[in-house]
């Protein structure tokens, strides 16, 4: 069976969605043309990014339908990463908040789509 390992984001403006994500993730393109660029991420997994107006067939929606998700092991990280993100300019839409499954918030990307971080919840004791 076929193993997902590339997720597309498409995105207005390329080149610029480039430059965000080349210094978001802290690396460059694993290969790129004018309309679409690919990082490779240590989780394995490939992030495309590519303009709308060039995928066939033609994209109905952009945006916030789904989530990149960032994990990471504390608290801590995610505080740090909140500053991080927030000093770029990113505009956060949850503050880092406790949920059920851990610590996170939610920033978005230049074209609305929603990067979740977050450090899972530690396990907690089983009721008897």
């Amino acid at each position: 069976m076929a193993n997902p390992n590339l997720m597309i984001l498409y995105v207005a403006n390329a080149p610029a969605s480039r430059a965000f994500y080349a210094g978001l993730l802290k690396r460059e393109p694993l290969e790129e043309t004018v309309n679409f660029a690919m990082f490779a991420l240590d989780s394995g997994l490939l992030l495309g990014i590519w303009a709308h107006d060039k995928v066939q067939p033609a994209v109905t929606s952009i945006g916030s339908g789904s989530e990149l998700v960032f994990s990471v092991d504390t608290d801590s990280e995610v505080e740090a990463t909140h500053k991080d993100w927030a000093a770029r300019g990113l505009p956060i839409v949850q503050a880092p908040v406790h949920m059920d499954f851990g610590y996170t918030f939610v920033a978005l990307d230049p074209d609305g789509h929603r990067l979740r971080m977050f450090a899972a919840t530690p396990e907690q004791g089983t009721a008897q």
